[in-house]
């Protein structure tokens, strides 16, 4: 049976979809799992080296992604934080492990490090959702998309309609252009979720589709 180690995972998407197709699939995380499953909770370091036939690892994007860097560029966060993300995300990149893939938002990895092999969405894989996310992949292929949601639009006048609507211009006849959105974002294209003190873990839960495209597509290699 293949092993799969989820680095940095305590809602157990991940895992169970491949546990599904018949993986040994353990999530690792500081926090414990969210959903019964094999899980390790604590330090991913001290398993990592436990024999594992692919790694998939969500390192905490605090540090490292772009929304946030404006913090260490003014002199408001130690720079040392984001040297410290990224040894964590070398960890997995180097890790003695055949099949590996790093997602992570758009950020420092990419000029620290290097490029992704890949920029998903969530609606490319079903999901109501826009949220640009990259892979850093090792031995595995492209994710492909396999099943495209089709976005509503929304205008400046602030009325927001249906794709088939949308892709002919506003119903109101604005001679602004309007826009393509998903169920996450405003009408300007930001994410609409409120402030909250579980806003970091909400936003930073996998979506379904993609754990699902990540068990069908790696799963059966």
């Amino acid at each position: 049976m293949k092993r799969l180690l989820v680095a940095c995972e305590y809602s157990g998407r991940v895992r169970d979809a491949f546990r599904a197709l018949g993986w040994d699939a353990t999530s690792c995380d500081l926090l414990p799992s969210e959903t019964p499953g094999p899980h390790h909770t604590g330090r991913v370091e001290d398993i990592i080296g436990d024999g594992w036939d692919m790694l998939i690892a969500f390192p905490p994007c605090t540090y490292l992604c772009s929304s946030g860097m404006h913090w260490t560029k003014r002199g408001l966060r130690d720079p040392k934080l984001t040297e410290e993300a990224l040894d964590f995300v070398r960890l997995f990149l180097d890790a003695p492990i055949p099949k590996v893939a790093v997602e992570n938002p758009i950020g420092v990895i990419s000029s620290r490090i290097r490029k992704p092999d890949q920029i998903i969405h969530p609606h490319q894989f079903g999901e109501n959702a826009s949220k640009a996310t990259c892979l850093w992949l090792k031995g595995l292929p492209l994710l492909v998309p396999n099943h495209h949601f089709l976005p509503s639009y929304a205008c400046q006048c602030g009325c927001r309609f249906h794709y088939d609507l949308g892709k002919y211009g506003c119903p109101n006849g604005c001679q602004t252009p309007a826009r393509q959105v998903w169920g996450n974002q405003t009408a300007s294209g930001q994410n609409k979720l409120a402030p909250s003190k579980d806003r970091w873990k909400i936003r930073s839960t996998t979506y379904q589709g993609i754990a699902n495209a990540m068990a069908t597509q790696w799963g059966t290699l």
